[in-house]
């Protein structure tokens, strides 16, 4: 270990770090300040990568969970040798730059995760970490090891008090996942003031109860971090919690151990102080020490020849076990064909609930594409996610494929999304509906990162009945419509069920809602061809002769209240199954002026909010819907009770 090139790599992230932010005027240069030496040792010393292969599957994680410290990141990926240039860096936090104020998923090489919302990086840490295992398991092979790297997350205080983190932890205990190391930086600082204000826990205490082997450290001596670090590497059987004590806004001689520090700029005359005090060169901003630029220099060879010695040895693996090599491939890919996949058949007039059909899909889409994992947060036998004849995923069984968050709806969003994120496999998440809303900051970043996160919702409205108004959702539909991005996808029978769960996994840029219902739906009969027309978010279910008087644009359980309002009208009328409005939206006018004629009048029908559909056509739509909460009681006498009958849809047409 050069400790001397190590401290020059230190003062150069301090300066980068204060100089970037002060020439934005904005940025938290605590953080990058306070932990410059670990972040330096940690990329100089322990990483496994690649600069030149960041995409790398073998590659250590390194998730920067408290994101506003983003100027540590860029500083340490600038010195690596990533594609982020020093006016890249000069450039922080301006418009389409490399450098934004929070690390973007897909916009900085070398960033892993978006993170910036506190805790959710280390959720998606967790998923990461869970990813290796069960890869590792899945293509390893004795004296061949092709997937073997560590998660590594960055913490601070303020990750230690949201609630996700809790969750994470929690499970990341249980599971044992013995590569998972978490520095926490305890700084004692927050936006406010002192912790001492709001967060007195015992840390440790927690976490060991938690099942995590806990250490603890000064954040700058060297010698003694790479000891912890060894420890922790060396833990098979638990994840591991190194808490590092340091100061935050370290050199700067009035600021640092002040909340002042944590989310300002230093300011022009600070900013000369700490350059006297770090020892460069008072009228140079964006300095970068030689001797941390020859050090890294050194590095990216030692790096780019460890990456060929694991390229040889990934080679002979792909020799020795040819169906293993492509199977990776295809997993890798993201790509799925579902030719190989004996989907249930269903006649109309079948009665099945589209959750059961949901299970059913999932587990014929199971027997065909091995890289497909997922579970429920406690809600398996409801959610019908159980994949029959795949295992549990836990500490002795990597290889399983069921996976068991617990009650912990926010921490199974980032853990899937982690899942997602770290490649080589496809996972979801399950629980009822009206639960989404505990999920949102996960399903809002997996929109943001465009990850193809999938997630069942069940229980999709208030046919659950009897749990009575806090289980019947009634805005969560339309609300998940409003992250941009997000596809949302209602179908309206066990056949469109089918269907539903291609389209989630066709979509390899964005993330899928499925709302699926508790009660059974008839299968109806549908026109040829519409397996083709429904991958585009809607197609026409029953028809008319000549042009209709009337369109009702229906999803899920009210496509059947649809057709029964059209059979008892004397108008003419086009029923439409919109499976993802959406994805119908985004087809374009010709597309929808194609099922809904001009001079139509237009009918929505959805047991939910109705604002929203007037986007379809403006001042032509009327609505079948609820804008109220629900009533306890069996959903059928709920349903009437809220007026959603195709009597009273009849009456709109």
């Amino acid at each position: 270990m050069n400790i001397k090139a190590l401290e020059a790599a230190a003062t150069t992230v301090r300066a980068l770090s204060m100089d970037a932010i002060e020439k934005a005027k904005s940025g938290h240069p605590g953080l990058p300040m306070g932990v410059a030496d670990l972040g330096v040792y940690l990329f100089a010393e322990q990483l496994r990568l690649n600069p030149k292969a960041p995409k790398w599957i073998n590659r250590d994680r390194f998730v920067l969970s408290a994101g506003h410290g983003s100027m540590l990141l860029y500083s340490l990926l600038h010195l690596s040798g990533f594609d982020i240039s020093l006016e890249d860096i000069k450039n922080f936090r301006q418009l389409h730059s490399k450098t934004p104020g929070h690390p973007e998923l897909g916009e900085v090489p070398g960033v892993d995760t978006t993170t910036g919302p506190l805790g959710a990086g280390l959720s998606n840490a967790v998923g990461m970490a869970m990813a290796e295992t069960m890869l590792a398991s899945r293509f390893n092979r004795p004296g061949q090891s092709i997937i073997d790297h560590f998660t590594y997350v960055l913490s601070g205080d303020g990750c230690m008090q949201e609630g996700v983190s809790q969750e994470s932890i929690s499970l990341a205990g249980h599971l044992g996942l013995g590569k998972l190391i978490l520095f926490y930086d305890s700084n004692k600082i927050t936006i406010e003031g002192s912790t001492d204000l709001a967060f007195t826990e015992d840390v440790m205490v927690k976490f060991a109860a938690c099942n995590w082997q806990v250490l603890e450290g000064d954040a700058y001596d060297l010698e003694n971090l790479a000891s912890l670090i060894k420890q922790a590497q060396a833990e098979k059987a638990k994840p591991t919690l190194i808490k590092v004590n340091s100061i935050i806004g370290k050199g700067s001689p009035h600021k640092q151990g002040t909340h002042g520090v944590h989310g300002a700029p230093l300011g022009a005359e600070e900013i000369i102080e700490t350059r006297k005090a770090l020892g460069i060169p008072v009228d140079q901003d964006f300095y970068v020490a030689p001797e941390a630029a020859d050090y890294f220099k050194n590095r990216q060879q030692q790096w780019a020849a460890e990456y060929d010695k694991w390229t040889d040895s990934f080679q002979r693996w792909a020799k020795d076990h040819p169906e293993l090599k492509k199977e990776l491939d295809t997993a890798l890919s993201g790509e799925f064909d579902f030719s190989k996949v004996d989907f249930p058949s269903y006649e109309p007039g079948h009665s099945m609930a589209t959750r059961s059909a949901g299970g059913a899909a999932i587990n014929a889409l199971a027997k065909a594409f091995p890289q497909l994992v997922g579970g429920s947060a406690d809600l398996a036998p409801s959610n019908n996610t159980h994949m029959k004849d795949a295992g549990d995923y836990q500490k002795d069984t990597p290889q399983g494929r069921n996976l068991h968050f617990g009650i912990r709806e926010h921490a199974m969003g980032g853990i899937v999304n982690g899942l997602n994120i770290h490649g080589g496999l496809r996972a979801f998440g399950a629980t009822f509906l009206v639960f989404c809303d505990y999920m949102r900051p996960a399903l809002r970043l997996a929109s943001l990162m465009k990850v193809p996160s999938i997630n069942v919702f069940t229980h999709d409205s208030i046919f659950v009945g009897e749990d009575g108004p806090t289980h019947q959702p009634i805005e969560q539909i339309e609300s998940l419509r409003l992250i941009p991005g997000m596809l949302v996808l209602r179908p309206a029978d066990a056949e469109e069920t089918n269907l539903a769960w291609q389209m989630a996994l066709s979509h390899k840029d964005r993330p899928s809602s499925l709302m699926l219902t508790r009660q059974n739906l008839t299968v109806f009969a549908k026109p040829v061809g519409w397996e083709d027309k429904i991958l585009k978010g809607a197609y026409v279910v029953k028809d008319c002769e000549g042009t209709p008087d009337v369109v009702i644009a229906a999803t899920g359980s009210e496509v059947t209240l649809a057709l029964e309002a059209a059979k008892s009208s004397a108008k003419k009328v086009r029923v439409v199954s919109v499976i993802s409005r959406e994805l119908m939206m985004e087809q374009g006018e010709a597309f929808i002026w194609a099922l809904f004629p001009e001079s139509a009048k237009i009918v929505s029908a959805e047991a939910g909010v109705t604002s929203g559909w007037s986007q379809l056509t403006g001042s032509r739509a009327q609505s079948l819907g609820i804008n109220r909460f629900g009533l306890s009681g069996p959903g059928a006498q709920v349903a009437e009770a809220l007026g959603l009958s195709s009597e009273n849809l009849a009456k709109l047409l």
